[in-house]
């Protein structure tokens, strides 16, 4: 027997319509190339009502996919609202990608229009001639003095300024555009698996839940009163949710622009009183050494994912802030929130030591969300002990079931459906997750496993080590032993044989990596991750004195 409550769509519509009715006058600040541009909530609900109009007025299929191309604005915020709102699919497009990865995403997403910043502009008209679909590019001016080319510049390809498109374009009414919760809404790709990029296909629905979650308490207890700042590009699994959230809370927005240097974030964090903000571990690290006699007081959640977070990294913002960084853990395949490290009433009276041994963790999965650990070879659920660790998998309602434009699920997804995330996990007798690994950089020495990660973690205590990374590199014994691939801070000075007697007080001897090598940064991926990759291709030949 069915109930009797309302079935009322849940979309990007409803999040617009509640914005719109309740929180117009809310202040978005957006740095761009030229200072500082202030606007209102409202106004950006306007803007994507235009923006809406035009991609009709143009004739965009009504289910075509359109490409962002920009910094985090206000005007990405408008098209976050106006893409999906008028039965599109947004494609946010990573600027990081390299040339081929880039042209892949936008053929395979067959982007028939894309938004581009100004300052932007030079980088994407290098691979306009390789992009089959699009025939539309609206360049949004955000100050820099980049030339825009002719509107007859390139064949078939319409060329025209946002002030454009806001002037003259009809404003959409979005009541009953999109009546189906489970349409898509946007598409997200990531390379964390193998061959070409995939894309994560979000519905209105999956996007409109997670929203939702992220104002629980069990995620970060998004508010009216909140001031938003993400670090975290518009085009990395949606801004982890938080354009959309700060929309449906009600909350003020601090918008970074093209200037993500940790000098430029600090000073926005100051001057705007922000109180949330949201990054990759690298942009925290950029930070710490600009924190000394900064007002950061009004911060109330430093949030951090992408990768584990040193424990060393978060105490030392206790320390100099009066607030530890809060991580949390998902992929772009749980769009992205899967975990938050909250604190449990059972916790919650540790001492200082103990409470940053929980905050080392990724945290607990929010309602809607579900997690286990499996073997490797039987795929049998294990236990939440916290020792017995298991590859890391994960269902609910705004976890991806399948890649787009594919014919079937794949390895990356289990026989029952759950998401495989390639992360190798314990999950204490509470749900606290900590991540070990990923099963990739795992190293496999002799019969045992070695987690990279905590490897790391204790690198970067070392009060000289800025920054750090461990590989799996072969040996003709043990199968693997680790590198360790070291980033030494700015005016220190320290050697292999002090990094290893630091380690050998904490860890195993069996763990220990059996070389130190000292590079000049870690390299990054497109969206701030260490690229071990990049480092094994590096070392391919490596030859470690033990061996």
């Amino acid at each position: 027997m069915l109930g009797l409550m309302q079935d009322t769509p849940l979309t990007t519509n409803w999040i617009f319509t509640r914005a719109q009715q309740y929180f117009r006058d809310k202040p978005i600040a957006t740095r761009t190339v030229t200072g500082i541009e202030r606007s209102t909530l409202g106004d950006t609900l306007t803007d994507a009502q235009r923006v809406a109009g035009w991609l009709d007025d143009v004739g965009i299929s009504p289910e075509g996919r359109v490409g962002t191309f920009a910094w985090n604005t206000a005007r990405h915020l408008a098209l976050y609202f106006a893409i999906p709102g008028s039965g599109r699919v947004m494609h946010t497009i990573n600027i990081r990608y390299f040339a081929d990865q880039l042209v892949y995403t936008v053929n395979h997403a067959e982007d028939e229009a894309v938004f581009v910043d100004r300052s932007l502009l030079p980088l994407f008209l290098q691979h306009l001639p390789r992009l089959e679909t699009v025939r539309h590019v609206v360049v949004m001016d955000d100050g820099a003095d980049a030339e825009i080319p002719d509107s007859d510049a390139y064949d078939n390809i319409n060329i025209v300024l946002w002030s454009d498109v806001i002037d003259h374009a009809t404003p959409m009414d979005f009541s009953d555009r999109v009546t189906d919760e489970r349409q898509g809404a946007a598409i997200c790709y990531t390379t964390g698996t193998t061959g070409n990029p995939k894309g994560v296909f979000y519905t209105h629905r999956s996007t409109w839940l997670h929203s939702n979650a992220t104002m629980s308490s069990a995620a970060f207890g998004l508010a009216e009163s909140d001031r938003v700042l993400p670090v975290v590009p518009m085009f990395h699994a949606n801004a982890w949710g938080l354009a959309y959230a700060a929309g449906l809370a009600g909350a003020s927005m601090v918008m970074p622009g093209p200037d993500l240097s940790p000098a430029a974030i600090v000073d926005l964090l100051e001057q705007e009183r922000v109180t949330v903000t949201a990054g990759v571990p690298t942009i925290w690290m950029g930070m710490l050494p600009l924190l000394e006699g900064r007002d950061l007081s009004a911060l109330r959640i430093i949030l951090c994912g992408g990768s584990a977070v040193p424990r060393a990294l978060s105490e030392a913002y206790r320390e100099k802030v009066g607030l530890p960084i809060m991580q949390a853990w998902g992929m772009t395949e749980t769009s992205p929130i899967a975990t938050a490290a909250v604190i449990r009433s059972e916790v919650a009276d540790l001492d200082d030591d103990g409470l940053a041994d929980i905050r080392s963790m990724v945290g607990l999965p929010p309602p809607g969300v579900e997690l286990r650990i499996v073997d490797a070879d039987t795929r049998e659920a294990l236990p939440w002990d916290g020792k017995t660790s298991g590859e890391l998998e994960a269902s609910g309602p705004w976890v991806a079931r399948q890649y787009y434009r594919t014919d079937e699920p794949g390895e990356q997804f289990a026989a029952d459906g759950w998401l495989r995330t390639g992360d190798v996990a314990t999950v204490s007798e509470l749900g606290y997750v900590r991540l070990v690994d990923r099963t990739k950089d795992l190293v496999k020495s002799g019969g045992e496993w070695i987690s990279s990660v905590d490897l790391e973690n204790q690198l970067m205590g070392h009060p000289k080590v800025a920054e750090a990374a461990v590989i799996a590199v072969p040996h003709p014994k043990w199968m693997e032993r680790p590198l360790a691939c070291v980033v030494v801070k700015d005016g220190e000075q320290v050697t292999r044989e002090e990094v290893l007697d630091f380690l050998s007080q904490r860890l195993s001897k069996w763990q220990l990596p059996d070389d130190v090598v000292f590079i000049d940064e870690v390299p990054k991926t497109s969206v701030g991750k260490f690229s071990k990759k990049t480092l094994r291709d590096r070392f391919v030949d490596y030859r470690l004195p033990s061996a």
